[in-house]
């Protein structure tokens, strides 16, 4: 049985104070701790609009008694150096509590984003938003399935699994910068997110479709020198990984897509045009980009919905893209 106390008065958004209220937990309590479990961070917004309700004020209030009596969840404290962050829908993480709950339970359960550092929070929040999204697209269809990185390392080649880190990807790239200077690199290239779509087939049949995610959003376009980290160097990592297949001998998988999210469209423009010079004008259908102004202020809080899986993606010297569709 959920106790819902009157809470007498307006509580901190950036430290706990207890009121000494029981907490008995609900069946929804126990999705929202497996949701934070699998994302690291989400907005009570989105933990909204996966679990659902009547109403979303009391939703919030019953956030903050998790939070506040109960120690199941956490308010990460990187969230609130941003400007307007104490007006933006507050961001959870789960706490201790929570996770012993989940082992009590015995929940087992991959993660879609892993653990960044603390320093990445603003990096790891936005991966973590961009695929939440995808995945409230694929609930609303029982044609497509989500596939985390985690389950797509699990059936990858043993070398890959015994890897330290195993969503490292090895590339070897040479590329001729102006004046004729031409610089090689070998190096792990290591996407911000791996996962998966199962698509279910109108004649019954399965496809699948596999995807980086990368989410740039201070690294420079392009560059003068493959020493720096910059987008041009992973645009070359990536084709390189194409030509020579490396996401089947490394994880076991058909194919390969790059999804980029950055802050803006003016942003993109110059994505592309890197796109474009690297492939002397034809462009590529690997590389998918779609504007996030949250990636540009990241206190401009992401609105849970289901564009980034039913919307369109652009690239480069090619159509727009739909993931949603197999």
């Amino acid at each position: 049985m959920e106790i819902t106390s009157e809470i007498p008065k307006r509580r901190s958004r950036l430290r706990r104070e207890s009121l000494g209220n029981r907490i008995e937990l609900t069946e929804r309590d126990i999705e929202i701790f497996k949701l934070l479990k699998r994302y690291r961070y989400l907005r009570s917004t989105f933990l909204y609009a996966f679990v659902g309700g009547k109403n979303e004020t009391r939703f919030k209030e019953r956030l903050g008694a998790l939070y506040h009596e109960g120690r199941h969840i956490d308010r990460p404290k990187e969230q609130w150096q941003f400007a307007g962050a104490r007006y933006a829908p507050a961001v959870y993480e789960l706490d201790r509590a929570g996770e012993a709950v989940l082992r009590e339970l015995g929940e087992e359960l991959k993660p879609v984003v892993h653990a960044y550092g603390k320093h990445q929070f603003s990096h790891t929040l936005m991966i973590s938003e961009t695929l939440a999204s995808i995945e409230l697209g694929t609930r609303r269809v029982s044609s497509v399935r989500l596939i985390c990185g985690d389950d797509i390392v699990a059936s990858a080649p043993q070398v890959t699994q015994a890897h330290r880190n195993p969503f490292a990807l090895p590339v070897s790239i040479t590329h001729t910068f102006a004046h004729e200077k031409t610089e090689s690199a070998a190096f792990d290239l290591i996407p911000d997110a791996l996962f998966g779509l199962a698509y279910q087939e109108q004649d019954g049949g399965k496809s699948y479709r596999f995807f980086a995610l990368e989410a740039e959003r201070e690294n420079r376009v392009a560059a003068s020198s493959l020493k720096q980290t910059s987008f041009l160097k992973k645009v070359l990592g990536y084709r390189n990984i194409a030509a020579r297949e490396t996401y089947r001998t490394r994880l076991g998988i058909p194919n390969l897509i790059v999804l980029v999210v950055t802050g803006s469209q003016a942003r993109i423009e110059t994505m592309k045009k890197v796109v474009m010079d690297v492939t002397a004008g034809k462009g590529s259908s690997i590389f998918l980009f779609r504007p996030l102004p949250a990636l540009a202020d990241p206190f401009k809080a992401v609105a849970p919905g289901t564009d980034l899986f039913s919307g369109p993606w652009q690239r480069a010297g090619h159509p727009d893209f739909y993931i949603d569709k197999p």
